[in-house]
């Protein structure tokens, strides 16, 4: 007993020694996968951790397809632009939504808050690593760095701001153990935003090396963008002058509209003169996650071989979006609402089988309708004609056309398309979150608030000259395939309330399905009526899907807070969004 005492006491005594001796170094392991601040402080550190901040932008980084910018739910859905289509029991979790009978508790509105917040965190991480950026990194990089964090952040409070109304605004002061679970959501994110977007137009440069970061002009233009938000129409008209006319790609081009609507959304013509700033997508890299992943269910529904997608159906056009390229004999809109009249609607299949007969509408119709929309006989852009029904998951649920702007084309099968995953509806088409286009009309809109009425009239009619290029038609037998009469308005505007209606229903067509409509409707105070009109007519046709919705005024503008936040920082902190 007393050798093995004695013995153990020895060994005590040595680890005791190597202990004390060594003190605890042994124990000073590098963790197996980390990477150190020293690295990311780097100039090479910095680059990994901003890009970090751009792969998020797309939703699939963390949070969901919920979170991306181009709002297919968000804005389109809940604009009218689009019912939820597909069949009832598929991701039902988007039905209340589509009938603005929103739950606090559902997971997409979950996704669309967390996706966005990941965003912010991962650019106040940069800043904070910029602050401790290695001596050799010079003061050139950091600045562009920080400026290009800031311009992410901003965005992502932009989105924020747009479906939550206040959020909690944490910066890169603020982080986990230094108050971050105590930032409440009653202070006004504009100014924060506002300031974000400023620091980003002083300090980025005008090209860079990458088409896909963000420029001087770009953030210029979401500058605007936030100043026309806030109703501050002389500050967004001062800054869209500046950017209509000095206004640049990232890659050097200068900004303008391209001379075919629809090679806007074709991967070959990707980062043209016309984006402002896009979500960039390449198809074929190994990961689905770098393709234009955040449509990949709103193909057509049992295409084949002979159209694009194969799955799922979702995302179908709306009778009121259709009925609404209706034009008159001057090729101008029909802007006192009387598109949905019988004897204006737009003739479609609904109710019919592919097999039987149809005669498609003969009457005058916005170009731009073919592009945006599906629809039987029409060709689907180089694939076959539109079938009808067949390529029609449930019509009675979601109607009779089908989503084609951000549709890929047979010929880029293989090469901007991706077939490595589940459905080849992955593409690299890029998705604009601000475009060429946009900025006219934002800009159009700003001119209108001013008085400047004429200078809103020339915008408007360089995006109509556009959209009447009959170069760009669809084409049937080398002919247009529908009776396509579209013109600018040729009469001086006079009246105000004429031409800010003409500006924002222009914004309906041009912007059609890009996730825009129910933000637009929002801040122009008209979203009870635009919306209820909307709701009451598509119902007639739509009843199980949309019978009975209906949008309640100061309360279906904003989303609520997620429970689940609210339960994790406590009634005190957060407050939920009148109405919820």
């Amino acid at each position: 007993m007393k050798k093995i005492l004695s013995n153990s006491m020895a060994a005590t005594a040595l680890l005791m020694t190597l202990f004390f001796s060594c003190k605890e170094s042994f124990l000073e392991k590098p963790a197996t996968g980390a990477v150190s601040e020293e690295l990311l402080t780097s100039a090479k550190g910095l680059e990994g951790a901003l890009i970090a901040v751009y792969g998020q932008i797309n939703g699939k980084g963390a949070g969901g397809r919920m979170a991306s910018p181009s709002n297919w739910v968000w804005g389109s859905i809940r604009g009218g632009d689009a019912n939820k289509g597909t069949d009832p029991g598929d991701y039902s979790d988007i039905n209340p939504i589509q009938r603005y009978e929103y739950l606090a508790t559902q997971g997409v509105i979950s996704e669309k808050w967390a996706g966005n917040y990941e965003g912010v965190a991962r650019a106040n991480s940069v800043l904070r690593l910029v602050a401790k950026a290695n001596p050799d990194v010079t003061d050139a990089i950091k600045k562009r760095i920080s400026a290009e964090s800031r311009f992410l952040r901003g965005h992502y409070y932009f989105e924020l701001k747009k479906a939550f109304g206040n959020t909690p605004y944490v910066d890169e002061m603020v982080d986990y153990g230094s108050g971050i679970e105590k930032v409440k959501n009653d202070a006004d994110l504009w100014p924060r935003i506002e300031a974000d977007f400023k620091f980003a137009y002083d300090n980025l440069p005008a090209t860079q090396d990458a088409a896909g970061r963000a420029n001087k002009w770009a953030a210029a233009a979401y500058l605007a963008k936030a100043y026309l938000y806030e109703k501050k129409y002389a500050e967004a008209k001062a800054l869209f002058d500046l950017v209509i006319a000095n206004g640049q790609t990232t890659n050097g081009k200068k900004y303008a509209l391209v001379p075919k609507y629809a090679d806007v959304f074709r991967a070959s013509n990707d980062n043209n003169p016309e984006s402002v700033f896009a979500v960039q997508a390449a198809a074929n890299t190994g990961s689905v996650n770098n393709a234009n992943p955040e449509f990949d269910l709103n193909w057509p529904y049992n295409t084949g071989t002979n159209g694009p997608g194969n799955c799922c159906g979702f995302f179908q056009p709306s009778f009121e979006l259709v009925n609404s390229h209706r034009t008159t004999a001057d090729g101008l809109p029909l802007l006192d609402g009387s598109y949905n009249a019988a004897g204006n609607a737009v003739v479609s299949d609904m109710g019919l089988l592919s097999k039987a007969a149809f005669t498609p509408d003969a009457g005058n119709l916005d170009p731009r309708l073919d592009h945006s929309v599906g629809r039987r006989a029409i060709p689907f852009l180089d694939w076959i004609d539109h079938p009808g029904a067949d390529w029609i998951r449930n019509q009675a649920n979601g109607g009779p056309f089908s989503p084609k702007k951000f549709a890929y084309y047979k010929t880029d099968v293989g090469s901007l398309q991706d077939n490595s995953s589940w459905t080849p509806g992955y593409t690299a088409i890029n998705y604009a979150v601000i475009r060429f286009a946009d900025v006219l009309l934002m800009a159009a809109e700003a001119e209108v608030e001013a008085g400047t009425l004429e200078k809103a009239r020339e915008y408007v009619n360089m995006v109509r000259a556009r959209a009447a290029n009959a170069d760009g038609f669809v084409k049937k037998g080398g002919a247009p395939a529908a009776k396509y009469v579209i013109n600018t308005y040729k009469t001086a505007w006079t009246d105000k309330e004429v031409a800010r209606s003409a500006v924002r229903f222009e914004r309906k067509l041009e912007l059609a399905l890009e996730g825009h409509r129910f933000f637009d409707l929002v801040r122009w105070g008209t979203a009870e009526k635009e919306l209820n009109a909307y709701l009451k007519y598509e119902a007639t046709k739509l009843s199980g899907a949309l019978g009975g919705a209906k949008f309640t005024a100061n309360k279906h503008e904003v989303l609520p807070i997620p429970q689940s936040q609210i339960d994790l920082q406590g009634n005190e902190v957060l407050k939920q969004n009148p109405g919820y």
